[in-house]
């Protein structure tokens, strides 16, 4: 079959296109998929700069998120069959291979059935955002119907997902975006206060909004001096969740002073840790996220299109920074 390798941490171009064997299923829980498509996160390309997460993994297939159709199952497997479209957040980090090749192997538990709305594009777009933004509004940070939530760089790849989930919820929605033609984009999603951050406070103009209160939720998608100012935008016991590490310069006096509560989305602790009702969560995260999108309640932005062999070019785009959206590889076969 056709890969992507990356055989030593690097630029873009060390992600090499390789012909390589077809994996096959070795336990009898298992499914092979013919993938279709692989969507490209941020992780891959912080993986391909510094390496991956297991020792002595290399050649490795990166990306996490893959969509595409069972094309074998095993003997155990009853709830999924050759031909079922699936989409999941699997493999990637080095244990495991990711998505970024035409076929995998994985455990037919860790699947979802693909939004039936999606082409196989946009579904690959989908798993790893939709799960982040929901552990992060849901599972860290409560986030109730009337809560006033923060969403920084909303046009991103969580963050638009993000922003849909909370206008479904009930809340009343704030985010940041670079430009105008971002903010026009996340209008349309249901934003109901956008900022330009280039131009504007965004922590003043949060307790403006909301009577020198300050909001009651942050998502901080960003980190380094983002997630310091966001911390002065929040309500007393509000809650801050971020998607990054903070850093050590963190002056807490004013967190603590202010009774915050601070979370942290990892999305990748269950792989990394092989943590099973954790993933089953997951699971069940796309499993409700699909039926939001075949109700039209939410839906995913591409960006940009590319094919299998370009993978280096996708990362360079996508280190690029500022992105609307999602990158996603289409896989030929």
């Amino acid at each position: 079959m056709n890969a992507i390798l990356m055989t030593a941490p690097g630029s873009p171009e060390s992600l090499q296109f390789a012909t390589i064997d077809e994996p096959q299923i070795q336990k009898d829980t298992q499914v092979k998929v013919r993938l279709m498509a692989a969507g490209v996160n941020p992780i891959d390309t912080k993986i391909r700069q510094r390496g991956l997460f297991f020792a002595d993994a290399f050649p490795a297939i990166l990306g996490c998120d893959g969509a595409g159709v069972i094309s074998e199952v095993g003997a155990a497997v009853v709830h999924y069959h050759v031909g079922d479209e699936v989409y999941f957040c699997h493999g990637g980090l080095g244990r495991e291979p990711g998505n970024y090749a035409q076929f995998t192997v994985l455990e037919a538990a860790h699947l979802s059935r693909k939004p039936q709305t999606l082409n196989y594009n946009e579904a690959a777009a989908a798993p790893l955002v939709m799960i982040t933004a929901w552990e992060a509004l849901f599972d860290r940070a409560h986030l109730q119907p009337q809560q006033t939530v923060l969403i920084h760089a909303g046009a991103g790849g969580v963050g638009h997902v993000a922003i849909q989930l909370a206008k479904h919820t009930g809340a009343r929605v704030i985010t940041t975006v670079s430009d105008p033609l971002k903010a026009e984009f996340v209008k349309t999603l249901g934003a109901d206060v956008v900022i330009l951050y280039p131009d504007t406070d965004f922590v003043q103009a949060c307790k403006q909004l909301t009577s020198g209160r300050g909001v009651d939720v942050a998502v901080d998608t960003v980190g380094g001096e983002v997630f310091r100012k966001t911390l002065h935008a929040v309500a007393q016991g509000g809650e801050v969740v971020t998607l990054l590490d903070p850093g050590t310069d963190i002056a807490w006096k004013e967190a603590r002073r202010r009774n915050l509560r601070i979370g942290f989305e990892f999305i990748l602790t269950p792989l990394m840790s092989d943590l099973p009702e954790a993933r089953q969560h997951q699971v069940a995260i796309l499993n409700k996220c699909a039926e939001l999108i075949d109700r039209g309640d939410l839906s995913l932005e591409i960006s940009k299109v590319f094919d299998l062999a370009d993978a280096a070019a996708a990362h360079v785009l996508l280190e690029a920074g500022h992105m609307q959206g999602k990158l996603v590889l289409n896989i030929p076969h």
